[in-house]
Formats: structure tokens, sequence, C-alpha cells
């Protein structure tokens, strides 16, 4: 059963993912609880939004909305990539949510229904943890790679721990019965991509890539290859990249002018 993470695990799971992390006074006892009689978790799920603010750490740590009272989030994602930690209990930021939209998660199907309230609804807020990620989410503001490097540890770090796969990942308009539009907006890059577009499928694409490495593990990263007797591009390649990779890809990804190899050259290759 996937119990909520205690303040020092969430911590350290975060930390353990190369997440910079920021502690809100007074995170650890702050959540709706015991305002509403309700019991956060067992959790299954983890839920992305993006603020359509700026500077809305306070609000979501501590001051809420009128209607909406804080925290609306367990953290808050700054542009520098910074994660605040505002929650380690109930926090309002999902709302209800279309029961077929929460069952493809919870049983992390690949592919994820539009929402339909017609399929009755779940409280979110008792299942999901939620990140809101600073963001005017008017199309045009821009998530700077610090910030998406880290939204994606942050959401593999979730996965990690509970052994989920980046199907239990989602974003509220995958799940809002109010039509919630959140995240959207243009990303800087990540890794070895330029500018795109945010959407949860790629999303999920890059924090099921982040999984198949170790939680130290940053995309783009080479690693060393000291090349032995009998060693050639392919052999190589097949070796530390599986059967998959191409030929181009190999002279390209070593920076070779040629297919010669000396033994005890050293070759930069991308982690596995």
């Amino acid at each position: 059963m996937a119990e909520p993470l205690t303040p020092d695990t969430f911590l350290s799971i975060l930390r353990s993912e190369g997440v910079k992390t920021s502690e809100y006074a007074g995170w650890r006892g702050r959540e709706r609880d015991a305002a509403t009689g309700k019991t956060f978790g067992p959790v299954h799920m983890v839920l992305n939004h993006h603020t359509a603010g700026k500077n809305s750490r306070d609000t979501v740590a501590k001051n809420g909305v009128p209607g909406l009272p804080a925290p609306l989030a367990h953290i808050y994602l700054a542009k520098s990539g910074v994660a605040t930690m505002c929650s380690a209990g109930r926090a309002n930021h999902a709302g209800l949510m279309a029961k077929n939209a929460y069952s493809s998660f919870l049983n992390e199907k690949s592919t994820h229904p539009a929402p339909s309230r017609a399929s009755g609804t779940v409280d979110g807020n008792d299942v999901a943890y939620g990140i809101e990620t600073e963001n005017l989410g008017d199309g045009k503001d821009v998530y700077p790679r610090e910030q998406y490097d880290a939204w994606v540890r942050i959401n593999a770090a979730f996965c990690r721990h509970y052994g989920w796969s980046a199907e239990s990942c989602g974003g509220h308009l995958e799940t809002s019965i109010e039509g919630k539009i959140d995240p959207r907006g243009p990303v800087e890059g990540y890794g070895d991509r330029g500018r795109f577009s945010f959407s949860m499928g790629q999303f999920r694409k890059d924090v099921a890539e982040r999984l198949k490495h170790k939680a130290s593990w940053s995309p783009g990263a080479a690693c060393p290859y000291t090349v032995a007797d009998g060693d050639t591009l392919w052999s190589i390649a097949v070796h530390e990249l599986g059967s998959g990779a191409r030929y181009a890809e190999i002279k390209t990804l070593n920076r070779l002018s040629s297919d010669v190899l000396i033994v005890g050259q050293q070759l930069t290759l991308p982690e596995k």
C-alpha cells in the first residue's frame, strides 16, 4: 500500500534524484487532513499543474486563494528549478477527478481517456501528490531548462520510490471535470533537445527514460569507454547502447573523424 511519505523521506528521495529543495516554514505540519476530516492517502499518482501566476510560492504554501485554503500543493517548483516543500499531508490541488481518467493512472494504462463526469468522480486530494510549477499558462511563458529538468526529476522520484511507472504521472487537464488546461506552455529545452511545447505524453516519456537510469543520472550525460583489442565502432555501440544503435548515430556520438580505433583510446558514449 502506497502510504504518504514522511517529511524526511520526502526530502530524501527528491535530493537523491538531484532536485534542489527549499523548506517553507511550517510545511511539515501544514495540511488539510484535520480541517476536512479526510485522510491523505493511500496515494496512487502525481498530478502536475502550472500556477497561472507569478511569484506564487506564498500563495501555494501558506496563503491560499479565496475559497481555497493552503496548502495548494505539496511542492512549488520555481523557474530556477528549486522545489519548495509546502506540505506532506493533504493539499487542495486536484479537486474532483473523473473516475475513468483516474482509473487509467491508478492502473498505469498506456493511454488516458478524456475525463468524463458521467463516469463518476474521485476526490483527487485524497490520492494524488500535487506539484505547482511556476508558469503563467498563457502559452507564451517559457519553462526554463532547469525548471523542466527538476520537474521530470520530481515525478521520477515519486515513481522510483513507490515502484510506479511514468503512467502514474498525470496533468490536471487529464483528470479535471472542470475543464482545467494545465499544464501547458513552451519549454526552453531538455537534455540534447531544443525548444518544444509541453505535453504530458512527452513528459511521461522523459520520466520513463529517467527511470531507466540511476537517480544520479542527468539527461545527455556521457561516460567514457576505453577501446580494447578487436573493438569496432559497431561492436562498442551494440554492447554499450543496445542492438538498436544506428551506425550514423555511433559516429556522431563518438565524434570520430574515421572508423579507425586505437587500443586504449577514450571514447565518449551516453550512459546506458
